[in-house]
């Protein structure tokens, strides 16, 4: 075999914009496939819009019907918070919705003594769900400080490139659990949905229907309601009545009793379960999950940006962003959606597989979760989707965040062995200290810091049960203090620095530029 020369070998230069997208961040499909691309972008948030009330909502003492009406509340404002952030925010193409990192605070809040002894079970989940708000509430003053404040901003100005790889890395790889465990829960329903989804959406993404790829666009919908029918036609034909019941949560179509329990009209407004309570062992508690969802959200607004083809966001933006999210995070509080808010990382890494980075569609899809939420019934039809197919496609989702921090990689030297021990160790301990802290709180029904302090306690299981947190806090502490003097080009800084102001390059204005003219009332730094 000949020697290849080197000026013959393919050299890929690094890329602060990610190309081969059709649509980016500024520009629109046709008004028929926005809403196409808004709705189905709609019923892939319906996952964790499901599943964390199902989750949360029994164990607070609540019915199907209390279940049915704070699914619907986390809709409502989920739809709310997604204009806000992408009118005014970071203006990326973001969903903001419920965020996992509440459950354990949540949980130490439904584990209260004053709230546990309570005998009746609707008057708890009421007493229950007014402790969380007022907690919510309480918290999410820290992200809008930090955010309005530009304080978030001057702390993003010491992430680098390669601090920022494992961070982003682990918004995809640390929910691992949330893939093909809960696939194998339901192996006949939902091993099927993750062959057939990927065969559609990367086999056969060439094939056209007037001129449009329709399954690299809409193979999710496709796939989804295939599986559904699927799905339906073994629950109607009696192949899980003698089933355990973890299988028949997982497989069926009528175990959730969301349609059933939700009313045809329904309109969620602040307040509606009685005034917030407060605590202050409550809200300190809540605190740590703001911070953990404020750094998740900062990694995957990285990878947003990076999948709607457009530059990384200034700090100026990203911070404006967290306040924002801080907004959303008190509207939960406010109208009672039992969680705070994040960054959906399923639908960011929805942009990537359909290669549709638009602004556009995902404010349709935010209108289509504030409809469907009134219509309470059409919108439980949708919910009662069984959670093994989001599962299935999530593993697809997941996995393309992962490699977006992963091609961050491309500005710095991977030559450096000080680069190298950075990326390596961070991601290790980024995935084992979380593991590590999920054994121990699913064998000891608590978490490794169980001190009298409630609120200490809260604050330790939250931040270090979080990968990306994790992975930021070692990153980032060794990138900026590990041999930095002689580090700087390999850090990748260089290739950052004229995005680390909004007016560093003139493609900002084109992207993160407030509407109406706000800026001028709003000026950037």
């Amino acid at each position: 075999m000949a020697e290849v020369k080197p000026e013959e070998m393919v050299h890929h230069p690094p890329m602060d914009q990610l190309q081969g997208f059709e649509y980016c961040i500024d520009s629109n499909p046709s008004w028929g496939e926005a809403i196409g691309l808004g709705f189905q972008h709609y019923i892939l948030s319906l996952g964790t819009a499901v599943m964390i009330p199902t989750m949360l909502v029994p164990l607070m003492g609540g019915n199907d019907h209390d279940k049915a009406k704070v699914v619907q509340t986390l809709l409502f404002v989920t739809g709310i918070k997604t204009l806000l952030q992408t009118l005014f925010g970071t203006r990326l193409p973001t969903v903001i919705g419920g965020s996992y990192a509440y459950v354990v605070p949540v949980l130490s809040i439904i584990h209260d003594r004053s709230l546990a002894q309570i005998a009746d079970g609707h008057t708890r989940f009421l007493q229950t769900m007014r402790a969380t708000q007022g907690a919510l509430i309480v918290s999410s003053s820290i992200q809008i400080i930090l955010g309005y404040s530009q304080l978030w901003a001057i702390c993003s100005r010491f992430f680098s490139p390669l601090g920022m790889v494992p961070v982003v890395s682990l918004v995809g790889l640390g929910l691992f659990e949330r893939g093909f465990p809960v696939v194998a829960s339901c192996v006949e329903i939902g091993l099927p949905m993750l062959i057939i989804f990927v065969v559609l959406s990367q086999y056969l993404k060439h094939v056209h229907v007037r001129h449009v790829p329709i399954l690299e666009r809409f193979s999710l919908l496709v796939c989804i309601a295939l599986l559904w029918v699927y799905a339906h036609i073994l629950t109607a034909s009696g192949a899980y009545h003698h089933t355990a019941l973890h299988t028949q949560i997982s497989c069926r179509t009528d175990r959730s009793n969301l349609i059933s329990s939700a009313l045809w009209i329904s309109i969620p407004y602040p307040l509606q379960w009685g005034a917030p309570t407060f605590n202050a062992d409550h809200a300190f508690g809540m605190m740590a999950a703001v911070m953990v969802s404020l750094i998740e959200s900062t990694g995957a607004f990285k990878a947003a940006a990076r999948l709607a083809s457009a530059t990384p966001p200034p700090a100026y933006v990203l911070s404006r962003g967290i306040g924002w999210q801080g907004i959303g995070t008190l509207l939960d509080g406010l109208f009672g959606t039992a969680t705070g808010s994040t960054v959906s990382v399923e639908n960011v890494g929805l942009l990537g597989s359909t290669r549709i980075g638009s602004r556009r569609v995902i404010q349709i899809s935010a209108g289509f979760m504030i409809f469907f939420s009134i219509l309470g019934k059409f919108g439980a039809l949708f919910a009662s989707i069984p959670f093994t197919i989001f599962a299935a496609i999530y593993c697809v989702m997941f996995g393309i965040i992962a490699a977006v921090g992963l091609s961050f990689l491309q500005f710095t030297n991977m030559n450096s062995m000080r680069n190298l021990f950075i990326v390596g160790f961070s991601l290790f301990l980024g995935l084992s200290i979380p593991e590590y802290f999920s054994r121990y709180m699913t064998g000891a029904q608590n978490g490794p810091a169980h001190t009298k302090a409630g609120w200490f306690n809260d604050y330790i299981n939250t931040i270090f049960a979080s990968p990306p947190t994790v992975a930021l806090i070692i990153a980032v502490v060794l990138d900026n203090t590990l041999d930095v003097r002689d580090a700087a080009k390999d850090r990748g800084m260089q290739w950052w620095e004229r995005f680390r102001t909004f007016r560093g390059d003139s493609r900002n204005e084109e992207f993160y530029t407030l509407p109406f003219n706000l800026n001028r009332f709003f000026p950037p730094s």
